[in-house]
């Protein structure tokens, strides 16, 4: 049967969702927002069926029941800054929009624990949390635009993985709703709470297919009394290495960060992104990024500048700037958060987001330019990443083509982290983008187990279908 689903009864569905959601909530025909025909990834806009714009939790149980009754699939949109496709609506799919539920419910200073609905912008919740005397380490470049929701379901990393961890780790509760309608709410606020199966471990990373995040109970941190950073040029990947290894030493758990940029994207970042001033010159093997967050500004700061003139003296660092002030902490990451900009001043591209062994990284990525080079000639590929988690990013293109050759270069990339037992995603999720590519990091037994778990959710298959994996004889 491969993917064959049902046969849908859309008219009767339409029907439905029309009349249980009224005027705004329910989007149909040529009242269908452009925004809801795609998301980040360069997949064809694709018009959906409608769009449901649930207010709560019980709207968002009620769409997808009524779809599930008339086995219509449901596409979950969230803030649409994904890359990989996870929320790229299907034809004759319903859109669930979270764009109307928006909001922060509790901030509970005791417990250090925010609940929040899953259609907050990021950079909402990180302002809240700040203003209450408190931090959410959770931050990507899309934090103005990406909503908590979608940060869950594809399960973020962003800048701060070395210290914090993963989304997952600064989830406490979740509240979804399963495939056949059924609203789950586990709004715990408990660190230590082995009462049976982590249940909501199955819906954060698995971009919307196994149930939809309605609502989190997030930790909260103690906020940084400082921000130490640094910009260091690096003669070479082993002064990288040698460079982290210094810091986890002598900065501990306050090394919130450890960004690496090799000289090709510096270039296109500090020369070709208009706006970006370069904290150090000359010309240097790598770039790195290191932030460390403290406590006491008074104590913490000359420690970091101690560790960093350590640095200097046992050769690591060829050139460093430190920052002096919070502005320019933030200069110092628009060097790093200048791929952002490489759509408006690159064109169209491939980017990808992969995992790799730190030690591999280097060879990885002399291996890689090399293949795209050779096989695309005119290839420009550049190279850049959280290198402390393992996380590395790569943008390519052939500049002037008027077409990009993405198969090509997707082929030649993958294949290459193959080699070398790395992960097609780190962070960014799978979606329909780089579905064909999930067995050269998962093993057909992984694979199957997913299988199994897409069935036992959603037998009928109508949350999310075709999304990560494909589901055999469903």
């Amino acid at each position: 049967m491969g993917d064959a689903r049902p046969v849908s009864d859309t008219d009767a569905c339409r029907a439905a969702l029309a009349e249980r959601f009224p005027g705004p909530a329910w989007l149909d025909g040529d009242d269908i927002p452009a925004r809801n025909t795609h998301d980040t990834s360069y997949l064809p806009a694709t018009r959906p069926l409608g769009v449901a714009r649930p207010n709560d939790p019980a709207g968002f149980a009620d769409a997808m029941t009524i779809c599930a009754r008339h086995d219509v699939p449901v596409v979950p949109q969230a803030g649409l800054t994904g890359l990989a496709g996870g929320a790229h609506p299907l034809e004759g799919a319903v859109a669930i929009s979270f764009e109307r539920f928006s909001g922060i419910e509790e901030i509970d200073p005791a417990s250090a624990t925010m609940t929040v609905r899953a259609g907050t912008p990021l950079e909402t919740i990180q302002r809240a949390a700040d203003e209450a005397g408190f931090f959410i380490p959770l931050d990507l470049g899309a934090r103005g635009s990406c909503l908590i929701g979608g940060n869950l379901g594809t399960n973020a990393g962003g800048n701060r993985v070395i210290r914090y961890g993963m989304a997952r780790e600064m989830v406490l509760g979740l509240e979804y709703v399963l495939p056949d309608g059924t609203l789950i709410t586990g709004l715990n606020k408990m660190i230590k709470n082995n009462a049976g199966y982590d249940l909501k471990q199955l819906f954060m990373g698995s971009e919307g297919t196994l149930g939809m995040i309605t609502r989190a109970v997030l930790r909260l941190y103690p906020k940084p009394g400082c921000t130490c950073a640094a910009l260091c040029g690096l003669r070479g990947y082993e002064d990288v290495l040698g460079l982290l290894a210094a810091a986890r030493r002598g900065l501990g758990p306050m090394l919130s960060a450890f960004e690496v940029m090799w000289p090709d994207y510096w270039h296109e970042a500090t020369v070709t992104v208009p706006n970006i001033r370069r904290p150090i010159e000359g010309d240097h093997a790598f770039y790195v990024l290191v932030e460390m967050q403290g406590m006491d500004e008074a104590l913490d700061a000359p420690r970091f500048e101690s560790w960093l003139e350590g640095q200097f003296e046992s050769g690591l660092i060829e050139d460093a700037a430190i920052a002096r002030s919070l502005a320019d902490v933030a200069a110092f990451w628009r060097t790093r958060d200048a791929a952002g900009e490489f759509g408006t001043v690159l064109g169209p591209h491939s980017a990808f987001d992969i995992g790799l062994p730190v030690r591999a990284m280097d060879d990885f990525a002399t291996e890689c330019r090399a293949a795209l080079a050779a096989t695309l000639p005119g290839c420009l590929s550049v190279y850049y990443g959280h290198i402390g988690d393992g996380n590395l990013h790569i943008v390519a293109l052939v500049p002037g083509a008027a077409e990009q050759p993405g198969k090509a270069i997707s082929e030649i990339v993958y294949t290459t982290v193959g080699r070398h037992g790395g992960t097609i995603s780190a962070e960014h999720g799978i979606g329909l983008v780089k579905k064909p590519y999930l067995p050269l990091s998962r093993s057909e037994g992984e694979l199957a187990l997913m299988r199994r778990l897409k069935r036992a959710l959603d037998p009928r298959g109508v949350l999310n279908p075709g999304k990560v994996i494909n589901m055999e004889n469903m």
